[in-house]
Formats: C-alpha cells, sequence, structure tokens
C-alpha cells in the first residue's frame, strides 16, 4: 500500500479554522490566450481581499486548459504559485494553495507530481474520469493520488462533470491518511448529509474539514450545526469554510460573510439576518451559475461579473461556444440592480489598477 502524503501543520491549522477559497478563474485575451497580467491580477485580489487560499486547475479555471491545443495546465498553475508567493510576502500570511487534481490514475499522478513540486499544498480531487468505476478502484486510484499529494475529496455534481458518490465510498475515501479536507459540492441536501455523516462515523472530525462547494446552499451549509448519532454518541459537526466558484467574484464580502457567520455560532440573534442574506446570495448565484440552464453559463457568468470589475476584458473561454445563456445577462443585471450589497465594486476599483501593473 503507497504511503500518505504530509499535509503542513500550518496549512492544516488553517483549514480547519475555516476560510474562503474562491476557484480561481481563466483570464483570456480576445484570442483566447492566458493574459498573464490579468490573471495575476485576479490572484493578488484573492489574496488581498482576505481570502484564506486559492483553488487552480479547477473546475472554474475550465478543465479544458490540460487539453494539448491549450498546454494552460502547467503555465496558469506556476502563475498562480508565484503570485500567491507574492502575496504571502506582501502580506506576511501563509496562504493555502490547492490544485485541482482529475483524470484517470496515471494522469492524476502525474498533475499531483507537478502540482507538489510547483510548491501546492494539496490537491482537489476530481473523480469525473472515472464514471463506471466502482468504489474498490475509486479508492485504489485516490490512495495513489494521495501518496502525491495531501488531499481534498470533492462531490462534485454530475452536471458539472462529477459523478454520484455514496456513503460508503466517503466511509473509505475517509480511512486515506492523506485526506485534509472535502470540498462538498453535490448541490443535493441528502448527498451532503452523506459526507457528513461518514465523516462523523470515522472520528477524523479533528483532522479533516468540511467544505461547502454547494452554490445554492452557502450560507445555510456554514451556519448549520450537524449532529449525528454515531460511535455510540452524538458528534457535532460544521463546515470550516468554502471552495466555491460563486467566491471568484466579490470575494471582499465572502469574507466578511464567513466572519459573521463565526459571530453567529456565540450569538444567536445574528442569524435570522443572515438567513436572509441566504436568500439573496441564492438567487444571485442562480443568475450567475445560470441554474436555469442547467449551469451551462456558469463560467461565463462569473467572467461577466469580472468583466464588468474591469478583471477581464471579455467573457471568453476556452471553448469559443461557451457563452451566457439566453437571458443570462438580464437575469445578472437583475441580482446586481437587486442586491448592490452583495459586490466588492469599490474595493476593486480601489486597488485594480496596483493589481494590474
Amino acid at each position: 500500500m503507497p504511503s500518505s502524503a504530509k499535509i503542513d501543520p500550518e496549512i492544516q491549522q488553517i483549514l480547519s479554522r475555516g476560510a474562503v477559497i474562491p476557484a480561481h478563474p481563466l483570464a483570456l485575451n480576445a484570442d483566447r490566450k492566458l493574459d498573464e497580467r490579468r490573471q495575476r491580477a485576479l490572484t493578488r485580489y484573492y489574496c488581498e481581499a482576505g481570502a484564506g487560499g486559492v483553488a487552480v486547475g479547477v473546475h472554474t479555471t475550465q478543465f479544458a486548459i490540460r487539453h494539448p491545443r491549450a498546454g494552460l495546465f502547467e503555465p496558469v498553475l506556476e502563475l498562480a504559485i508565484e503570485t500567491v508567493r507574492e502575496c504571502e510576502r506582501n502580506l506576511g500570511r501563509r496562504i493555502v494553495r490547492i490544485a485541482g487534481i482529475c483524470g484517470t490514475t496515471t494522469q492524476a499522478i502525474g498533475e499531483a507530481q507537478l502540482a507538489r513540486r510547483l510548491g501546492y499544498d494539496s490537491g482537489l480531487l476530481s473523480l469525473g474520469a472515472l464514471r463506471t468505476a466502482g468504489t474498490p478502484e475509486l479508492i485504489e486510484h485516490c490512495r495513489a493520488v494521495g501518496s502525491e499529494i495531501p488531499l481534498l475529496g470533492f462531490y462534485l455534481q454530475p452536471a458539472a462533470g462529477g459523478r454520484i458518490l455514496d456513503i460508503e465510498f466517503w466511509r473509505r475515501f475517509l480511512e486515506i491518511e492523506s485526506v485534509v479536507a472535502i470540498k462538498v459540492a453535490p448541490f443535493n441536501r441528502y448527498q451532503t448529509l452523506d459526507v457528513v455523516r461518514a465523516l462523523a462515523e470515522s472520528a477524523r472530525e479533528s483532522e479533516v474539514a468540511l467544505y461547502t462547494g454547494n452554490d445554492d446552499n452557502i450560507v445555510a451549509d456554514l451556519l448549520t450545526e450537524f449532529r449525528v448519532c454515531a460511535r455510540d454518541q452524538v458528534v457535532s459537526l460544521r463546515f470550516a469554510g468554502g471552495l466555491l466558484g460563486h467566491w471568484a467574484v466579490w470575494t471582499k464580502r465572502a469574507v466578511e460573510l464567513l466572519e459573521r457567520v463565526r459571530q453567529c455560532r456565540s450569538q444567536p440573534d445574528l442569524t435570522a439576518r443572515l438567513l436572509a442574506d441566504a436568500a439573496e446570495i441564492t438567487d444571485a448565484n442562480a443568475a450567475l451559475f445560470d441554474a436555469r440552464n442547467g449551469f451551462a453559463g456558469c463560467i461565463a457568468g462569473l467572467h461577466e461579473i469580472l468583466r464588468r470589475q474591469g478583471f477581464l476584458q471579455g467573457r471568453w473561454c476556452l471553448d469559443p461556444d461557451e457563452d451566457l445563456s439566453p437571458g443570462q445577462i438580464e437575469e445578472i443585471d437583475r441580482v446586481c440592480r437587486c442586491y448592490p450589497h452583495l459586490n466588492d465594486d469599490a474595493f476593486v476599483a480601489d486597488n485594480l489598477d496596483r493589481w494590474l501593473r
């Protein structure tokens, strides 16, 4: 059995306390080539907005960066790590560096080795490429990748390229020593509870952090105390933070939100206001992520906000056919008009020229 990669204790502490971790988009120019200046600006924005980490090479970065014709996987990861290190020096704090890892076992191991060599702390492991594999094969795959880099499990909804993962999978996944956190993003309450229950049963709740990826239920996930009967006792679990595509925009507000959630845990009277915010955030996310059209325009929706703020020059994706869905721009206009308090436009405007230097 392969040995397990070890996490830096400082990184484990940051993940356990809870952090805002944006899923990093891809900045392209009109020729659909990497715009390094704007890519760096986005990384600086996330770090200076107070994010505790960044996730690069994930769904929001576009899985197509791995295609030979794009050839962007290593350049994008390298650019991000360089910029994060610059920000760490300037800010005087450590920032969690997470690399997306996907593909069959050979590809995933190669990506994990690259990420570790570049200086990434952990790998967010997508299992979408193993759609027909049974649990034993999936676990063998995870163990092999986990021998190269500490793992963040990833329950990605099928609509975004993931697959259904039952509770037995999560029970066995949590037996892998190198697992340090799980991003729970099935957009399904029953499947979310499968992961929570498996963690409670594992007795690893002090060393494996839960991160919400449920963009449709962010605030409720963060506020909820999950009480699970396991190990002949009631085990109390909470989501520590979020690793979200939604937090790739309006990031400073996300940092403020997580802090308010922490306050709510000791001041229950603040909860009602946060629950009202929760509905507004879900409504905004439905427009940005194009929930009406099965999330077809989710990346373009984030790009549209970043274009309006000046980070990106256009909404371009690597796939020329990938853009906003019919009616999505009107929905984005609506939520921006209805919920101006959700944006961080003033913070961006005050700093954008410096980030773009």
